[in-house]
This record gives C-alpha cells, sequence and structure tokens, in this order.
C-alpha cells in the first residue's frame, strides 16, 4: 500500500566505546562514515522526508553528511539528551505528518540493504506494524520476540528484562520499524522509563500495538550482517570485512577475475569491461573505470583512475587521478601523480614518477626517472635518470619535448625548455635552452684528468 513515507535515522549517540572524539556514526566503512552509508540506502527508497536525529557531536555530524550529501533533502532533529530510542524517535515528533508510515533506521547500522528496506514497505497493508526480525544461533545481547500460541508477535523483551526462558528465544528483534504515523504519537507519549535502564524503549511501541489489537507483520533480515550495529572498533573491522567480501563478491560475480577475493580493498567503486585481473593486496579508491582485458599486479594502488583495453599495470604501482591509454604498460613501482595521461602503447617503467603530464603514443619512461609539468610527443625515449626540472622553488614551468626524441640517461632539462622534435640528447648533458629539431645536443663538463694527483694526496707529509 503506498503512503507518504518517512524515514528517521537515529545517530545521536556518543559511542564511548569506540573510544575516539569522533561521534561514533561517523566512523568509516569502505571510507564512507557509517551514517553516510544509511542515508544513501534511504534516499534510494525515495521518501518524501528523510530526518537525522543527532545528538552527540551533531554540529560535525551535520557538516559531513550535508557535504557528502549535497543533493539529498535532509532534516535534522536534535536529541540534547540520550534517553532511548523511544525519546530518539520522540525527538522526530515535529518533523513528522500526522499521516503516512515511518521507517526507523539507525546510523551505526550501515549494511541494511534497499531489498530488505523494500520488503519491509510491501508487507505494510495501512493498518498494521512491521518489524525486521532475525533469528541466531546465540541471541545474548538481543532483545527477543515474544510471541503468544497463535504465533502472533505481542511484545519484545530486552536482554537485561528476559527472563530465563524468554533468554533461550532465539528470534530477535533488529531495532528496524515501519510505524503508521496516526497512531504514532500516542505510542511514544505512552512510553515508560520503568525497565533495568531507565530508558524509553522504541521496542515498547510493539506491546503497545498488540493492545490495541493492531496486527504486527515482519520480515526477516535476508542476511544476518545487514542488522549489526557497531559499538566498538572490533566490530567496526568485523563489518569493514564483511563489506569489503561483499564488494569483491560483486566483482566476481561482474565477471572480474580476482585472484584472491580475501585480498582486495575498495573504497570507492570499480566498473571494468571483460576479462580483467586484479592480483593480490590492490586497493582501489574514488572512480575507477577499467577497460577490457586489463591487468592489474599485485600491491597496486588505483585512485581516481581511468584505464583502456588491454593495459598492463605492474605489481607495486601508485596511479592518482591518471588516464592510461590503451595498450600501455605501467610499473613495476612506477608513481603516476594527479594529471598524468598515458596516450597509447606507452611504456612506464620501474622507479619513474610523473606528475601533470601528458605522454605521446608509443613513448617510453623506462627507468629511475622523474617527469613533472611536461608535454611528450609521440616515438620519444628517455633514459634512465633523467629529470624534468620544473621548479624553481617559487614557481612551476613546463618542459615540451617533441616527437621522435631521444634522450639520453641522466640528463636534465631545465623548465622551461623546449627539445624540438628529432633531437637526440647525450647522457648526461644538462639542457636549459631550446634545442634545434634532428640535430645532436650536448652539454658536459670538459672531462679532465690531473695526472699524478692521486698518488700526491697519498703520500704521507714529511716523507
Amino acid at each position: 500500500m503506498q503512503q507518504q513515507l518517512n524515514i528517521v535515522i537515529l545517530a545521536a549517540g556518543q559511542g564511548k566505546r569506540m573510544n575516539s572524539a569522533l561521534p561514533k556514526v561517523l566512523h568509516p566503512i569502505g571510507t564512507k562514515a557509517m551514517l553516510q552509508h544509511v542515508v544513501e540506502t534511504a534516499q534510494s527508497l525515495n521518501p518524501q522526508q528523510l530526518i537525522i536525529v543527532h545528538g552527540h557531536g551533531g554540529e560535525q555530524v551535520q557538516q559531513i553528511l550535508n557535504q557528502a550529501c549535497p543533493n539529498f533533502n535532509l532534516t535534522w532533529a536534535w536529541q540534547d539528551r540520550q534517553l532511548g530510542t523511544g525519546h530518539a524517535l520522540k525527538c522526530a515528533l515535529g518533523q513528522l505528518s500526522s499521516t503516512g508510515i515511518t521507517l526507523v533506521l539507525y546510523g551505526d547500522v550501515p549494511l541494511i540493504s534497499q531489498a530488505t528496506l523494500q520488503a519491509m514497505l510491501a508487507k505494510y497493508t495501512g493498518n498494521n506494524l512491521v518489524m525486521l526480525t532475525d533469528n541466531l544461533t546465540n541471541p545474548f545481547g538481543y532483545g527477543r520476540i515474544v510471541r503468544n500460541h497463535a504465533g502472533e508477535i505481542i511484545a519484545i523483551v530486552e536482554e537485561k528484562d528476559a527472563t530465563t526462558e524468554q533468554k533461550l528465544i532465539q528470534e530477535i528483534n533488529t531495532g528496524f520499524y515501519l510505524l503508521p504515523n496516526i497512531q504514532l504519537a500516542s505510542w511514544l507519549h505512552s512510553l515508560s522509563n520503568n525497565n533495568s535502564q531507565g530508558e524509553y524503549y522504541l521496542t515498547d511501541v510493539v506491546a503497545l500495538a498488540s493492545q490495541q489489537g493492531m496486527a504486527i507483520d515482519y520480515v526477516k533480515a535476508a542476511n544476518s550482517y545487514e542488522v549489526l550495529g557497531v559499538n566498538n572498533k572490533v566490530q567496526l573491522e568485523q563489518l569493514e570485512r564483511i563489506y569489503q567480501l561483499n564488494q569483491a563478491n560483486s566483482l566476481l560475480e561482474a565477471g572480474i577475475t580476482l585472484a584472491d577475493k580475501q585480498r582486495i580493498e575498495i573504497r570507492g567503486q570499480i566498473t571494468a569491461g571483460k576479462d580483467c585481473f586484479i592480483d593480490i593486496n590492490c586497493i582501489f579508491k574514488g572512480s575507477v573505470i577499467l577497460g577490457d582485458n586489463v591487468t592489474i599486479g599485485a600491491g597496486c594502488i588505483l585512485d581516481n583512475v581511468t584505464v583502456a583495453d588491454n593495459v598492463t599495470i605492474k605489481p607495486y604501482s601508485i596511479l592518482e587521478q591518471a588516464t592510461i591509454g590503451e595498450l600501455s604498460q605501467v610499473g613495476p613501482y612506477a608513481r603516476l601523480r594527479p594529471g598524468t595521461k598515458l596516450l597509447e602503447h606507452t611504456h612506464i617503467g620501474n622507479f619513474v614518477e610523473i606528475k601533470n603530464s601528458t605522454i605521446g603514443n608509443q613513448s617510453k619512461v623506462n627507468h629511475l626517472t622523474y617527469i613533472g609539468d611536461a608535454q611528450i610527443g609521440q616515438k620519444v625515449n628517455i633514459g634512465a635518470g633523467s629529470v624534468t626540472c620544473n621548479y624553481d622553488g617559487k614557481n612551476k614551468f613546463k618542459t615540451i619535448i617533441g616527437d621522435n626524441v631521444f634522450i639520453g640517461s641522466g640528463t636534465m632539462m631545465v623548465a622551461p625548455v623546449v627539445i624540438q622534435q628529432g633531437s637526440l640528447i647525450g647522457a648526461g648533458s644538462v639542457i636549459t635552452k631550446n634545442t634545434p629539431a634532428n640535430e645532436l645536443t650536448i652539454s658536459r663538463a670538459k672531462q679532465v684528468t690531473i695526472t699524478g694527483w692521486l698518488a700526491k694526496r697519498n703520500t704521507p707529509q714529511g716523507s
């Protein structure tokens, strides 16, 4: 049944057991704050209103979420004291209409899926309460689902308030509810804190609904990890591993071959063509786009990189904000910094660093070289140990190298400088002036041998 959907995310907790100054809901899973994961999932349901109840570190929480989700129309509700989940939802009452339905989510339960929430929405009939449950072999610490002899849900009892018999129940409350707004205010105002914690439990709403004869329906979580919350760094790391494994499985399902799905870190989004291979211990950040037949060696880091077809990135290379053309090779141990653009058939070798430069078709920079702020043409070969000297201590300058240029090993190119097409630069040169096209240019100090100097130095004084 379609009704106006409100979503309230409870995110006011301090998280003392995190032992951190950072508000709990801002701790990351896959580089996104836990709360951001929940907000993005909630937004995918197209709610009429999305309300976040914040408290501890509220200003910081607002600032970071508004920056991370600038296109979402977030509404904020303040919880001045943390008096339980029922009190938290009550803080959002002023933002809610008297009609429609409210879905309750949690800022520290980041892996809840859109599919599970849609299943809850599908169960709503217009005159019922829908809750999300799960079955655990070891339910210790969770509220238990209490049913009558007919199998109907009649209440939820918290662990600390449960009897010995109730503690044997394995069906647990996850805290996710779909509630009709028309009864919500009266339910929340009727809550009592007469329990071991002295808090206003949102779980008590279920008993109130049952007492009023309202049908209580449920959806069982498709995956137990979807309803796992985070209270400490151990649990945060556990959810990070689950998140990473889910990401890796998605890549495998999309046709990417992984050497070991347990040893890959995805801190952004990867899209790839056919027949790509990723070796162990690679890290992907931001948006990474791979073409067909891309091979990425062990230990590579790719951060906001676009890689064309038939590219090989050899082990332990770091690529950041770079574009790699077809049939190119990079590494091993290469570093491509922001602004690097490799055209087709380029070779970038070991211990080469390139920054803010374009390398033309079929050009090679294979060994121990730094290229910064340069425009390099096609079929250029740059020898080992060469450097574009682009910085004078205050300003950056550009080096331009034409097509078919050969740069000998150990050449220093002091920018701004232009090396015309077809130039051959002798090894060990320091190039400070533009060179003519199709000529050999050498800049070296004259080699001198001082006969007898070494013998004189080694002769003891006074002998």
